[in-house]
């Protein structure tokens, strides 16, 4: 449940996104292929993504030169793709991703020193979760416009799928600073989470709390639910059983339906009890018997005999052979 609430959000979140770039796209300066520009800009600001692409399509063949038609064209696609994905369309979103990459190597060619090529191209790839060449095109984005806010943020994304904890945090809070975003916050916790430090993990994720308004919509109550739930995920994590409990109940609330969160609650209950719980009563010392002392028998040993035998015998030998041959004292009692 908490993935398919993570999805619709980061859909969302690019949605916006992308409508943004195409909504302040340049203005064509006029003619046919003009027309079809502008055609396409509006199509795409109603959601109709299919269509627009047809018509920046017209565009690039009334000037196939001009980059920006590649670049507004491939957006469309992108969007598309992300209304499949949303849809279930697996296919369809694989047709117009590849649409996509094709349209912005296109405008890379074009205008190889815009930055907009490498981070519309890095975001595609970061979608189709293709982080190594994602990070790579970033990069490129980043040293054409080192101060880019997404440029950053998407870096960071990627970084962190990659499992680059350390240049995911310092890629985000630098886009934090340059620009504050929730959905930054977001995924600094669970960077700061998964690299085990779960106090800035809390602190992100209690920051982004204080900000929303779970009663605004049932978007901001899921978003609001999903928040509690990491959030509580991070106190067990930390062994803090009781502030994970309130959070997750605190979720349940907002999103009832949410099993991975109830399945998570009931376990921090039952470890919570077994930690509170009486320890058993300490086992009775075993009583050791005094060892006695040893008897005078048992301290004859038969070696000790022996050498004393031989010490007889040998004191016997040395006797007999100093006193041979003096002469018996004869005894003066007459008889």
């Amino acid at each position: 449940m908490l993935n398919k609430q993570i999805i619709t959000i980061i859909t969302v979140s690019f949605l916006w996104i992308a409508a943004a770039q195409i909504a302040f796209a340049k203005k064509p300066a006029g003619g046919g292929g003009g027309n079809h520009m502008q055609r396409g800009i509006e199509l795409a600001q109603q959601k109709k993504f299919d269509a627009a692409a047809a018509e920046f399509t017209k565009a690039i063949e009334a000037n196939p030169k001009d980059a920006r038609g590649y670049a507004n064209r491939g957006t469309a696609y992108r969007q598309g793709a992300r209304t499949a994905v949303a849809a279930g369309d697996s296919e369809g979103a694989s047709t117009r991703y590849q649409s996509a990459l094709a349209d912005f190597a296109k405008y890379i060619e074009l205008a190889p020193k815009d930055a907009s090529g490498y981070l519309d191209r890095g975001q595609t790839e970061y979608e189709l979760k293709q982080y190594d060449t994602a990070v790579a095109d970033l990069n490129k984005a980043l040293e054409l416009k080192p101060n880019d806010a997404l440029a950053l943020k998407l870096r960071g994304f990627a970084h962190l799928r990659q499992k680059d904890y350390a240049n995911a945090i310092t890629d985000l809070t630098k886009a934090m600073e340059l620009k504050p975003d929730p959905e930054a916050y977001r995924w600094r916790a669970e960077a700061y989470r998964d690299s085990k430090q779960y106090d800035l993990a809390v602190a992100d994720y209690t920051a982004i709390l204080s900000q929303s308004d779970p009663n605004a919509s049932d978007q901001a109550r899921l978003g609001a639910a999903d928040l509690l739930a990491k959030r509580g995920y991070t106190y067990a994590l930390a062994l803090q059983y009781e502030n994970a409990i309130a959070d997750f109940q605190a979720a349940l609330k907002l999103n009832p339906q949410d099993n991975d969160t109830f399945s998570r609650l009931q376990y921090a209950q039952s470890t919570l009890a077994k930690k509170l719980a009486s320890p058993p009563p300490a086992a009775s010392p075993s009583l050791t018997q005094t060892p006695e002392k040893p008897g005078l028998i048992s301290l004859i040993n038969p070696l000790y005999i022996g050498i004393g035998i031989v010490a007889l015998i040998i004191i016997a030998v040395i006797v007999r052979f100093l006193t041979r041959g003096k002469a018996e004292e004869t005894s003066n009692i007459i008889r």
